[in-house]
């Protein structure tokens, strides 16, 4: 099974590219400084990835 990962949002969306804007939406990562507690998986972590400059992660 998959380890809990936290993600928290720490730099603003705003300016970037719309796929950036779509990734965070689907991570649950709406506001600023909110976090979501998700799991490692393949998917997860290709998308956290792709937006590693806008969120920080920490192990749940």
């Amino acid at each position: 099974m998959a380890k809990p990962i936290k993600v928290k949002l720490v730099r603003s969306p705003i300016g970037r590219p719309e796929k950036h804007r779509k990734i965070l939406k689907a991570l649950g990562l709406t506001k600023m400084h909110k976090e979501v507690t998700l799991y490692a998986t393949p998917p997860v972590v290709g998308a956290v990835k792709k937006v590693n400059h806008l969120v920080e992660v920490s192990e749940a």
